[in-house]
């Protein structure tokens, strides 16, 4: 209980991969403020305690190359003798550089997109789905609405969330038959670490903080918790009913650019 109120997420156990910071971590949070319990996979070796000393001891805060099999075959592993369950698992960790043309992206920096974003949710889904199964839990992947209407000079970027929600469709009708649940959200612009990093950089600050507002029709460019609250509800049992849904998250942008 919290406040009175049952919490949506009590005794779930939720893996997070990418959850150290930006998107994820605002997951993170917000899981464990409704009652989860928080196995958090992410390559960054700063974090865990951090993590620790704001989300509480209680939760799992492992080292992990997600694009690695022996490490996510390991990891996974690990949180299932751990808690005895996984519920869900939450494919958010991913790479969104290089902004270019796809004829100006090295073959490396295609593969290291491709490995992060997209092969890292067929290893967790491999090595994960045997529990899935067991507790009927369910699947979420963070994609983007350029998954589904392209962005200009990010061509490499944009083909691997356009993989993440074929992906998500047909995940979702090949698990149904186990009870589990695979969805998708799809934000627009979001206020992460990144996208500060990327507006710092640019010629005019204030006018592509003004961009980034008015691209979204509601008329801001919100904060990561904005993500996380949708991202509750997909995991939880109110969405008990909803499978292959990419939900867009954009604050209407997904309508179409204001500008």
């Amino acid at each position: 209980m919290k406040n009175g109120v049952a919490m949506v997420l009590s005794n779930k156990v939720i893996v997070v991969t990418g959850g150290a910071g930006g998107i994820g971590y605002e997951c993170v949070k917000a899981y464990i403020s409704e009652g989860a319990q928080v196995a958090v996979l992410d390559v960054r070796r700063e974090a865990p305690e951090r993590l620790r000393e704001e989300s509480g001891k209680s939760h799992l805060y492992l080292h992990c190359d997600v694009s690695d099999e022996v490490q996510v075959k390991k990891a996974i592993a690990h949180i299932e003798q751990h808690y005895g369950t996984i519920d869900c698992i939450h494919n958010n960790a991913g790479i969104a550089a290089p902004a270019k043309p796809l004829h100006e992206t090295s073959v490396d920096e295609w593969q290291a997109l491709m490995q992060v974003n997209v092969f890292s949710i067929y290893l967790t889904t491999r090595y994960a789905l045997a529990a899935l199964q067991r507790s009927k839990g369910c699947i979420l992947n963070t994609s983007s609405m350029v998954g589904s209407i392209g962005q200009a000079s990010h061509a490499a970027y944009t083909a691997t969330k356009g993989a993440v929600d074929a992906l998500t469709k047909s995940m979702a009708l090949d698990y149904a038959v186990y009870g589990i649940r695979v969805n998708a959200v799809a934000p627009a612009g979001v206020w992460t670490p990144l996208l500060r990093e990327w507006a710092a950089a640019q010629p005019d600050t204030t006018g592509i903080e003004t961009y980034l507002d008015e691209i979204h029709a509601l008329g801001y460019c919100p904060e990561g918790d904005v993500i996380a609250d949708a991202c509750v509800y997909l995991v939880s049992e109110k969405a008990r009913f909803i499978t292959g849904c990419i939900l867009p998250v954009g604050g209407g942008a997904e309508l179409g650019y204001r500008r």
